[in-house]
């Protein structure tokens, strides 16, 4: 579905972000894998992209600041020309409330969350033609609020309002852009469940299953082909049915 296309991936060394660099592959694309300070896991995502016959580079850098984006683009410009497909996805979580909450660890969150993302576009956009995609990858807390992540709903639900802005702006240019909502998906951002917790939750999902990152994955891989051509400015929820609206 993706055979000689460019996509370029943010925090793909692991979760999410490694299930959607891996699925991209594996319907054709040349993928660019951005990560900050996990090398080992960029890495094994390399590894799996060669096991399946796909190709990739590897792009460190931290999203947050202008200066290491400026160079993660350049760098997958002089391999591939353009930018095809280009894919938000870092991000951090700490699971904080409110109350605890320091003005650094908010501006932090959004820095990577939110800004990363304009500065991703800002860098990326001139270099993508008509066809290209952009996909943001927010989260069911954009939406809904959180109980212990006000700085990450916060930043996931301002994606949203990019993501739109983007999409009316770029329409005439023929540039599709939309996001994907996942809901609680089997990634390190679960990792401290405890299995009573995970069972608990499972009780909430209409569908009755955790979430997977090739849940997530499959969604993208329809947003960045050209079967959601006529699509923009959306959000497709990926969350089992746990949160509907």
């Amino acid at each position: 579905m993706l055979k000689g296309k460019s996509a370029l991936i943010t925090g793909a060394s692991r979760g999410i972000g490694r299930g959607i660099a891996k699925k991209f592959a594996d319907n054709g694309a040349y993928i660019g894998i951005n990560y900050h300070s996990y090398e080992k896991g960029a890495l094994e995502t390399l590894k799996l992209i060669h096991k399946i016959g796909g190709d990739a580079i590897l792009l460190k850098g931290d999203v947050s600041k202008p200066k290491n984006v400026e160079k993660i683009v350049n760098t997958f410009i002089g391999k591939t020309g353009n930018i095809d497909i280009l894919v938000n996805n870092a991000g951090i979580y700490n699971r904080t409330y409110f109350n605890k909450l320091s003005l650094d660890k908010w501006n932090k969150v959004l820095s990577i969350n939110l800004t990363g993302c304009f500065n991703l576009c800002k860098q990326a956009i001139p270099h993508m033609k008509e066809g290209s995609k952009i996909i943001f990858i927010s989260s069911q807390l954009a939406l809904k609020g959180s109980t212990h992540g006000a700085d990450y709903s916060t930043s996931k639900a301002g994606i949203l309002g990019l993501a739109r802005s983007l999409a009316l702006e770029l329409a005439e240019r023929k540039i599709n852009v939309n996001s994907v909502a996942p809901g609680t998906i089997e990634t390190d951002i679960i990792a401290n469940y405890t299995e009573e917790m995970k069972k608990q939750r499972i009780k909430e999902i209409p569908l009755k299953r955790l979430g997977t990152a090739e849940d997530v994955a499959n969604t993208c891989l329809f947003l960045a082909s050209n079967l959601s051509d006529y699509i923009t400015g959306e959000t497709i929820n990926v969350n089992g049915g746990l949160y509907i609206h």
